[in-house]
């Protein structure tokens, strides 16, 4: 079999050093690898940042197998995987602003370990309101899991995983300004793009149960996942583009030799200053 993986990093800021000790375990455990911008958040996402990504992979001298794909390009795809869960009543339009779910979960009937306690499953559909009134389509998960159950999964070092309910939750799988979330997106292309191996960090982990039930739900193949320890600061910090975590291109500036870095990542061995996170 060949093997096949994917990088899909969001252009939306600079690479750091967890995002190459990714993309690095996912080469070494590729025949095949696969690079793809995950670029659908449109309040977040910079086509400036797509270049930088390219120039830190030459830099760590990482080449991609095939094309380039580019998320926003394929809304088509999502779509159509969208309107397939409509018809099979697997999916409700949700008007619930942000606001509106943290009121709820505040409120004394509330339910505190619920991410969304609801509010618009099992409401008649109003399409004149859908017309003119943002919104979301949220994955009804009662009645999924009640047809796919509740599908676990096998990672590369054969420890088994089981779903937890509560894990997926009624996710949201469109918005108005994004035609797809992570979910349905990741899904649709894993499999349109023959991904056999997803490898990526274990802060993904989580999100696994709901794509597992989305594979199910559409008829698509189960990859073989690798959940990979997290590189943090010697401290325990996560590093994260939003609290400016060190990055690729200060790390090339400062005359640090990609190809170097690249061949000790593989090997699982850190810069001073950083360690892996075990799970």
């Amino acid at each position: 079999m060949v093997i096949s993986s994917r990088f899909a990093p969001s252009p939306t800021g600079r690479l750091h050093l967890g995002h190459a000790y990714s993309a690095v375990l996912g080469r070494q455990a590729a025949d095949r690898w696969l690079l793809r911008i995950e670029d659908l958040d449109p309040g977040r996402s910079r086509p400036e940042f797509v270049g930088g990504i390219l120039e830190d992979l030459d830099w760590l001298g990482l080449s991609h197998d095939g094309e380039l794909l580019v998320q926003s390009q394929r809304t088509m795809l999502y779509a159509e995987a969208l309107e397939r869960l409509k018809a099979d009543g697997l999916v409700y339009p949700c008007f619930c602003t942000r606001a509106d779910i943290a009121a709820s979960l505040t409120a004394p009937h509330g339910d505190a370990g619920s991410a969304y306690p609801g509010t618009c499953r099992g409401r008649p559909d109003d399409p004149e309101r859908r017309a003119t009134t943002p919104h979301s389509w949220r994955l009804n998960s009662a009645e999924a899991i009640a047809r796919a159950g509740l599908p676990g999964w096998r990672e590369a070092d054969e420890t088994a995983f089981s779903s937890d309910p509560a894990q997926i939750g009624d996710a949201i799988l469109a918005r108005k300004d994004a035609p797809s979330s992570y979910h349905l997106a990741c899904v649709i292309d894993d499999a349109a793009t023959g991904v056999t191996h997803v490898v990526r960090g274990a802060d993904l982990r989580p999100s696994t149960p709901v794509q597992r039930l989305l594979q199910v739900l559409l008829g698509l193949p189960e990859p073989t996942y690798l959940h990979h320890p997290l590189v943090t600061h010697q401290d325990g910090r996560r590093l994260a583009k939003r609290d400016q975590a060190p990055t690729l291109a200060a790390m090339r500036e400062a005359g640090v030799n990609g190809r170097e870095l690249a061949r000790s990542l593989a090997t699982g061995v850190l810069p001073s200053g950083f360690r892996l996170l075990t799970p």
